[in-house]
């Protein structure tokens, strides 16, 4: 009952703090809805069975989060979920695992962005392709891997800070760096 009872407290403000989140990420129009419905069984966290609704757009009707959302919606909500829960974890570490798929541009840059802002909490690792994301970290490692004999070796590498632009413009522009790419990473990265 007092878990029942702090998820109704919770949910208006976990669904505020989610829609602002989210607004910024290029979802001007979502919104969120969660259903509590007391079951008869008990939980290892109470008896309630909790559905997470959503309408990204003006004019839906809401749906299961995991049935409505597309990929790109549904990594702006797990970053939106994450930050949220970090301010009230006393996590030291949150690893990103291309928490960016879908995303690219300046929705990308505002992920990023976020992240960074979490890093001055806790350590936080973005496992990233995007150049955006990758731009704001404090340090930048390249994982590559390759094949010797039978076996596949991973390699993790920390650049320096002209490794990090050349990396950085690979990303942008692929194999063949052009001098824009460069300037755009420098700026990037500036």
């Amino acid at each position: 009952d007092e878990i029942h009872k702090r998820r109704l407290e919770a949910i208006p403000i976990l669904t505020q703090k989610l829609t602002t989140i989210l607004e910024t990420l290029g979802m001007p129009n979502v919104r969120f809805k969660m259903d509590i419905n007391s079951s008869l069984n008990y939980f290892e966290n109470g008896k309630d069975e909790l559905q997470f609704l959503f309408s990204a757009n003006k004019g839906t009707d809401f749906g299961l989060l995991k049935k409505v959302a597309s990929g790109g919606e549904m990594s702006r909500i797990m970053l939106a979920v994450k930050a949220i829960l970090a301010q009230y974890s006393k996590l030291p570490t949150l690893i990103f695992d291309e928490i960016d798929t879908g995303v690219s541009g300046e929705i990308a840059n505002k992920m990023g962005e976020i992240m960074k802002q979490m890093s001055q909490d806790m350590q936080i690792f973005a496992i990233t392709h995007l150049p955006q994301i990758a731009s704001k970290g404090t340090a930048h490692f390249k994982v590559s891997k390759s094949i010797i004999g039978e076996d596949t070796q991973s390699e993790l590498k920390l650049l320096s800070d002209e490794e990090r632009v050349i990396e950085i413009a690979q990303m942008l522009s692929g194999n063949i760096i052009t001098d824009s790419a460069l300037n755009h990473a420098k700026a990037l990265l500036n």
